[in-house]
């Protein structure tokens, strides 16, 4: 009997629950609406010897810039209010670039070779 009961409920949340909003697509729809727009990093992949990054975006604000490692441990952090990014005293490697303007975040992969 109490199984009976279970399962009627664990049915009725199966409809109810998305009908209150909280479905799986409206959390992928909303964090699409926050990127920076026209964001570019050139060059990447960063070939050996190059001591720049560039950093663009179509608002060219003051940028806040971090790097991680693929451990996941901060190794820079700068703010960059031109578009141009000392990366002469990272190593070779792949990094996690997190760029902030105006209060939007965005995050990726860099490749240093």
């Amino acid at each position: 009997m109490q199984k009976k009961y279970f399962l009627a409920i664990l049915f009725s949340l199966t409809f109810i629950i998305p009908q209150l909003g909280y479905t799986q697509s409206d959390v992928n729809t909303s964090s699409n609406d926050h990127k920076i727009e026209g964001l570019s990093i050139y060059p990447n992949p960063v070939q050996s010897g190059k001591q720049y990054i560039y950093i663009t975006s179509k608002s060219n604000l003051t940028k806040k810039v971090e790097i991680y490692n693929v451990l996941g441990k901060q190794v820079y952090n700068a703010e960059l209010i031109n578009k141009e990014l000392n990366i002469s005293k990272l190593n070779s490697g792949v990094y996690i670039l997190k760029v902030t303007e105006n209060g939007i975040s965005e995050s990726r992969k860099l490749i240093i070779m």
